[in-house]
């Protein structure tokens, strides 16, 4: 489960996410420096091997501890990029092809602009196909998956149904896990309703519309992908024109109505809380990424739950909120995912802890992102005051062990 947003307004792009996997699933966020003249033929993705390229773009990646691809992402172009996982009438059930985040580090890997990406996506579908086992725990766990691509002049979603897809260019737009376009779209398959109506998917009455033909309803339901795209539809198209950092960070917090009372969240929260069998899913990072002609800036929490963690300034140059970092050979026990978890922990169950860290991270938080706004932000000082604010809260969380339900102990566990 996933949510994606993207809002074009005044000449810049934002792209924002909430990745939810698994509840106590590691996420760890990366920066691949730009390659030049690679001589090695094919690359191993999660499952499978691809044709490999000699040139590739600098990327930061927010990477679930095990796969290969990545959650969300941003390249040195300013391309970014969310997916989200669908499930559609054409998700293969079993096989090894490539997962969705495989797809997604491939393109801002390989293309400059959010059209590239489109060009990347579709080629690497075709050849190798999707929805390898998805899940950390559950190896049965499949889909396929949508994207919404964003670069400094325009942005676009392109969703999926097994090797299908149509794509449309937008300016204020959400995905969750629920397909969204419909009868209108700029760019497809070639002859989509052909081969809609050939897999049995539609019955060639009426207007083709894409996501009555692939789309399922259980799974959708479930996870309350409609109620959730609806809440950040509603923020879309009520935003001011000056919205930035902060709305977008409040975006990814939404809780509905259920506010803090985690126990009646029932997966229709864009802020994602795990708690029992039907509610597994967990927000385990969050991005959000400003793309404009004078280069991508961004801001990340690299932690669980965005309701309580700090979103932290990151770019691509030295030093740029390297504490968020994690090495592609450092233990996972020193990444900042890790190290918060204990946090996360206290205050899921501690709700006078949670109201003090969320005070704590509202009085430090806008101060670390007015310096996105400088032309040289003081990473330094941006990293250090960070840091102290995570040993802080790291060091009250381990005095006194978590109160959790039985449920959440046993995630804890595995």
């Amino acid at each position: 489960m996933c949510d994606t947003l993207v809002l074009r307004q005044q000449g810049v792009s934002w792209l924002a996410k909430n990745s939810d996997r698994e509840a106590a699933e590691p996420q760890r966020l990366i920066r691949l420096p730009a390659v030049r003249g690679d001589t090695a033929r094919q690359v191993r993705a999660t499952y499978v091997e691809v044709a490999q390229t000699a040139d590739r773009h600098a990327v930061i990646l927010s990477q679930p501890s095990w796969i290969w691809g990545a959650e969300m992402g941003v390249n040195e172009h300013g391309l970014a990029i969310g997916n989200e996982a669908v499930f559609t009438r054409l998700t293969a059930k079993k096989g090894e092809a490539l997962l969705g985040m495989d797809l997604l580090r491939l393109a801002l890997e390989r293309a400059a602009t959010a059209r590239e990406g489109i060009a990347v996506l579709t080629e690497q579908l075709q050849r190798y196909g999707q929805a390898g086992a998805g899940g950390y725990r559950d190896k049965q766990f499949r889909y396929d998956s949508s994207f919404l691509l964003a670069d400094p002049n325009e942005a676009w979603v392109l969703e999926t149904a097994g090797k299908l897809w149509a794509a449309k260019r937008v300016e204020r737009w959400a995905i969750s896990n629920a397909l969204s376009l419909g009868c209108e779209f700029d760019l497809s398959s070639p002859d989509l309703p052909g081969e809609a109506r050939r897999l049995g998917c539609w019955n060639g009455r009426g207007d083709f519309h894409f996501a009555r033909a692939f789309d399922t309803r259980l799974l959708p339901w479930i996870g309350g992908a409609h109620q959730r795209r609806a809440l950040n539809q509603q923020f879309l198209s009520s935003c001011p024109a000056t919205a930035g950092w902060g709305e977008l960070a409040a975006a990814l917090r939404n809780h509905g109505s259920r506010h803090d009372d985690f126990e009646r969240h029932n997966n229709r929260q864009v802020c994602m809380h795990a708690g029992r069998i039907w509610r597994p899913s967990q927000t385990t990072a969050s991005l959000i990424a400003r793309l404009a002609a004078d280069g991508p800036r961004m801001a990340a929490t690299a932690t669980s739950a965005p309701c309580m963690s700090l979103f932290q300034p990151l770019g691509f140059a030295e030093g740029a909120g390297a504490d968020l970092l994690s090495a592609a050979a450092q233990p996972l026990e020193q990444s900042r995912w890790w190290r918060f978890e204990s946090v996360h922990r206290r205050a899921l169950g501690d709700a006078e802890f949670r109201q003090a860290l969320q005070a704590s991270r509202d009085l430090l938080e806008p101060r670390l992102l007015e310096q996105l706004q400088l032309t040289e932000p003081d990473w330094p000082r941006l990293q250090q005051e960070a840091q102290d604010w995570h040993r802080h809260w790291q060091q009250l969380a381990e005095a006194r062990p978590p109160v959790l339900n039985r449920w959440w102990q046993r995630q804890a566990q595995l």
